[in-house]
C-alpha cells in the first residue's frame, strides 16, 4: 500500500526539509551552502569543530544534534543517501579555516564511509587538522568488526561535543570518542515496514503478526524474525544480546537509550524501559543515565533501537555537561 505524504516536489524535497528545519530553530542552526547545517553560533576559535554526514529522512537525525555542546556541522544527503565526498571536503574545509581542528564523526554504513574516506584522503592531502572516528556498534551483523553505526552516534556526539566545548586538543577529543563507541552496544526490532517518502512505497515486507529483530536503520534484514512478542519480552531477548556483547557485569554503570523508529508511542517504550530498568537492577548493574524518545528515526517505521553503553567518570560528566542543539539540550 502506497503511504500517503505531504511533500511538494520529490527532487526538492531534502532543500525544503533543511530550509523548514533551520527556519524553525533560527537561534541554534543555519544553513551554510546546499544541504549543510552548522552552529547558528560559530564555536570559539581554537575549539575542535565536530562535524558528522548521513542520509536524510531519519529527522531528526543527524542535523538536529547540531548545536553548543554536541555537532557544529551536520553534512546531509538525499533520502536514505550518505552526501557526496565533494560536499563532506568542503566542510571540512570550511571547519577548519583559520587553522581550526575538526573531528568527523561517521556511521558505519557503506555510502558514508566512502564519502568519508575520499574527504579524509583531500583532507591529508591539504594538511587540514581532521581525525575520524567511526561508530559501528550494531550487534546484529554477523562481523564483529564491521558492525552498522544506529543510535550510538548520539552518544559520541555528546561526549565528543561536551570536551570539544571545554576547549579540549584534536587528540582528547578523538580519545573520549572512541572510548565511547568501543563501549556502546545496539539492537534493533522492527514491527511495520517504512516507505520511502520520494515515491511512497514500502522498503521490506512484515506479516502483521511478525516483528524482526535486528533490523538496519534503512531496512536492512535483521538477523531473527519471530512472532510478535510483549513489550517485557521482547525487552529481555534484546537486553540479554547486548549486555553478552558487552560483557556487562555487576557494578558497571550504564547509558541506555530507546530510540522511537519514528511510529512506535512513547507508551511502549516506557513499558520496554520499565523491564529494562528492573533487569538491570536485578544484576546489580547500575542504570547511570538514560534517554528515551525519537532521535533516528526511519520515517513511519514502527519499532525502536536499544543501546546500552559502559560509562566512566568522565563520561558521565561529559554526558551532563551543557548542550543546546534542536533535540537535544542539557541545562
Amino acid at each position: 500500500m502506497r503511504m500517503k505524504k505531504f511533500i511538494n516536489d520529490p527532487k526538492k524535497l531534502v532543500g525544503e526539509l533543511l530550509e523548514g528545519f533551520t527556519l524553525a530553530f533560527p537561534a541554534q542552526v543555519k544553513l551554510a551552502g546546499t544541504n549543510t547545517i552548522v552552529r547558528a553560533e560559530p564555536k570559539a576559535r581554537g575549539k575542535v569543530r565536530v562535524v558528522t554526514l548521513g542520509g536524510s529522512g531519519h529527522e531528526p537525525g543527524l542535523s538536529g544534534f547540531v548545536g553548543k555542546g554536541m555537532l557544529d556541522v551536520s553534512v546531509a544527503g538525499e533520502i536514505f543517501a550518505a552526501p557526496g565526498a565533494a560536499k563532506c571536503i568542503e566542510a571540512l574545509r570550511d571547519a577548519c579555516a583559520g587553522d581550526e581542528s575538526a573531528l568527523l564523526i561517521v556511521l558505519n554504513h557503506a555510502g558514508d564511509v566512502l564519502a568519508s574516506n575520499i574527504a579524509m584522503q583531500a583532507a591529508e592531502r591539504e594538511r587540514l587538522k581532521v581525525k575520524m572516528v567511526l561508530t559501528q556498534e550494531d550487534i546484529s551483523g554477523s562481523d564483529p568488526d564491521d558492525r552498522r553505526g544506529l543510535v550510538g552516534c548520539v552518544a559520541v556526539y555528546k561526549v565528543a561535543g561536551a570536551l570539544a566545548e571545554k576547549g579540549a586538543s584534536l587528540d582528547a577529543c578523538v580519545a573520549v570518542a572512541q572510548r565511547m563507541a568501543d563501549n556502546m552496544r545496539t539492537l534493533a526490532v522492527a514491527v511495520r515496514t517504512a516507505t520511502h517518502p520520494s515515491t511512497g512505497q514500502p522498503i521490506f515486507d512484515l506479516g502483521d503478526d511478525e516483528m524482526e529483530i535486528g533490523m538496519g536503520q534503512h531496512g536492512e534484514a535483521g538477523t531473527g524474525r519471530m512472532q510478535l512478542k510483549s513489550a517485557d519480552e521482547t525487552a529481555e531477548i534484546m537486553l540479554e544480546k547486548l549486555l553478552a556483547d558487552l560483557g556487562a557485569k555487576a557494578g558497571d554503570d550504564l547509558l541506555v537509550i530507546l530510540n522511537g523508529a519514528g511510529a512506535t508511542t512513547l507508551m511502549e517504550l516506557y513499558l520496554v524501559f520499565r523491564r529494562i530498568a528492573q533487569i538491570l537492577d536485578s544484576k546489580k548493574i547500575r542504570l547511570a543515565r538514560s534517554a528515551i524518545g525519537e532521535f533516528i528515526t526511519t520515517q513511519e517505521q514502527a519499532g525502536f533501537q536499544m543501546m546500552i553503553a559502559r560509562l566512566d567518570k568522565e563520561l558521565i560528566e561529559l554526558w551532563d555537561a551543557p548542550a543546546d542543539a534542536p533535540f537535544f539540550a542539557k541545562p
